[in-house]
């Protein structure tokens, strides 16, 4: 049997793990837990109805978050030139080509996201088997293979997040802290959910939206009633 902390045990005494809430109900549930010593990040699982061994029912895009996450994203540039240049202006984290792959090379990955121009790809192709599997490959879908360098490390930092489904067919994101208030946190997490149903796809049938589960990260998740849920 799992050893569960005093505070998780607590947090408990709060709600019926049983029972379905909707997004207000959790999130006033998760602002009432036990404080902890750092500004709790707000997560979201959200299981679609997609088969993801399926090419054709791929579920990722991006999404702009009007409040942001909350927390500053490390963001680095692979460019040369003019396009470097930019990069740095717009306020990456480090820019570079071969020095920076070859340090990735070397087994650096302390970076949250990775922006490349397409020119750079060739080489970063050869990085795959460090940034596949942290999920740190650029793709164009996401926005992150681009000629328009500035624009992609300013909308990063502003509060654009990739969302993608996972072999289990699930989302799980950042949506915010715990610090945000009740009316930043729905914001968020229904700009999510309104990008996240508007790139269902064609192939995919019967319900979309399976199941949504909210959580802080030192917390329980809290189960969201889907029918509740009133998307634009």
């Amino acid at each position: 049997m799992t050893n569960r902390s005093k505070r998780y045990k607590e947090i408990l005494k709060l709600f019926d793990n049983e029972k379905s809430y909707s997004l207000t109900e959790a999130i006033e549930i998760l602002k009432k837990s036990p404080p902890v010593k750092f500004d709790e990040s707000i997560e979201v699982a959200l299981r679609l109805g997609v088969d993801p061994k399926k090419s054709d029912q791929q579920v990722r895009s991006t999404v702009f978050l009007p409040h942001g996450t909350g927390k500053t994203l490390r963001v680095i540039v692979l460019a040369k030139g003019e396009k470097a240049t930019e990069a740095k202006d717009a306020g990456a984290d480090a820019v570079g080509d071969k020095e920076l792959i070859d340090k990735i090379k070397g087994g650096w990955t302390d970076f949250d996201v990775l922006v490349a121009t397409p020119d750079m790809m060739r080489d970063v192709g050869k990085l795959g088997k460090i940034l596949g599997p942290r999920g740190l490959m650029p793709t164009p879908k996401a926005g992150t293979v681009t000629k328009d360098v500035k624009r992609a490390v300013e909308d990063l930092k502003k509060g654009k997040i990739e969302f993608k489904v996972d072999k289990n067919s699930v989302i799980n994101n950042y949506v915010g802290k715990v610090s945000f208030t009740k009316e930043q946190l729905l914001e968020n997490i229904t700009s999510l959910l309104n990008a996240v149903t508007t790139v269902k796809p064609a192939s995919s049938k019967g319900q979309f939206l399976r199941s949504l589960f909210v959580s802080s990260s030192m917390g329980a998740g809290i189960k969201i009633d889907i029918n509740s849920i009133l998307l634009s």
